[in-house]
């Protein structure tokens, strides 16, 4: 087995860089480690299956090196450095580098699923409509997610509700067909996205896709359902607002073309087409820190 180390130098503040890793992993006796990068992917061929691949970045390195372990059957090690580290967040393992390397150096792995699209795989979440903006704004203007990290997240959709009128869109599940004007529909894989905020029954072992849809209200009925949400664990069964389904796909289509997010990155435009694949990723974790819970035999569905 061959630990490969990819470091990503502009995840975050730059202060968890590759040298920082490689201290922390000598401490628990990792020392021999082939050093890799994105840009350079001629290392790759040499990947082999049952080899580590420790990944030290933000989600959306996690989420290269996470295609690259599918394809050779190597093992995913989440190096959390940048400013959301939300797939970390779902693997049981405090963020302190000390234990992030025993449990590397511990090997203690399991098999989590990951979500398939068109154009790729997501392992948190994917957004259309209100959700994509922070990630849109932080492309535009890098600037604000290096100074205000995770705040710049709650700023630009705090920003931006007040403008949105939702979008017309029809979203197809194995459980109902739902069509209406949405502001925000998420597609999660994972329990976490925009640096902890977290989605009610998702969880990387649960075997399926969580779709939260939100639809357009006045700012106190979206706080209530908001609140009611996060007391409950799932949206009202008596609010309109969110609706919530869960589903091993799903397909999202809307009048004029919009743009989709997956684990925080501009990914393409819909049509979007998600699947979920359990149990096909072997990542490095603790004790599972999911927020799963028993899908209720029957989805809420509001027509």
């Amino acid at each position: 087995m061959t630990d490969w180390l990819l470091a990503n130098p502009h995840a975050g503040d730059g202060e968890c860089n590759g040298d920082f890793w490689k201290s922390h992993l000598a401490e628990v006796g990792i020392t021999d480690l082939r050093v890799c990068d994105l840009e350079d992917q001629r290392w790759v061929d040499a990947l082999a299956p049952g080899d580590r691949l420790l990944a030290a970045g933000g989600d959306g390195s996690v989420n290269a090196a996470a295609k690259i372990c599918l394809d050779a059957g190597a093992t995913l090690a989440v190096l959390p450095s940048g400013t959301a580290n939300d797939f970390f967040r779902n693997l049981g393992i405090e963020n302190i580098p000390d234990a992030i390397c025993e449990a590397v150096a511990a090997d203690r792995a399991e098999w989590v699923d990951i979500a398939e699209y068109d154009n790729g795989i997501f392992l948190n979440v994917a957004h259309v409509g209100l959700g994509t903006m922070p990630a849109r704004d932080a492309n535009a203007d890098g600037s604000s997610k290096k100074l205000f990290g995770q705040v710049s997240y709650a700023l630009s959709l705090v920003r931006r509700i007040f403008s949105r009128r939702g979008f017309r869109a029809v979203i197809r599940t194995d459980q109902a067909t739902l069509t209406g004007r949405w502001l925000s529909i998420a597609v999660a894989n994972g329990a976490y996205f925009g640096g902890g905020s977290e989605v009610p029954n998702a969880g990387i072992t649960n075997g399926a896709l969580v779709i939260v849809a939100i639809r357009p209200a006045s700012i106190p009925g979206l706080l209530a359902a908001f609140v009611l949400t996060r007391l409950l664990g799932r949206p009202p069964r008596d609010n309109r607002t969110v609706v919530e389904v869960h589903s091993p796909w799903c397909r999202i289509s809307t009048r004029q073309p919009k743009t989709v997010t997956v684990d925080g990155d501009v990914a393409g435009q819909t049509p979007f087409n998600a699947s979920c694949h359990p149990g096909k990723l072997r990542v490095i974790t603790g004790e599972f820190s999911n927020s799963s819970k028993s899908p209720d035999a029957t989805a809420q569905v509001a027509h």
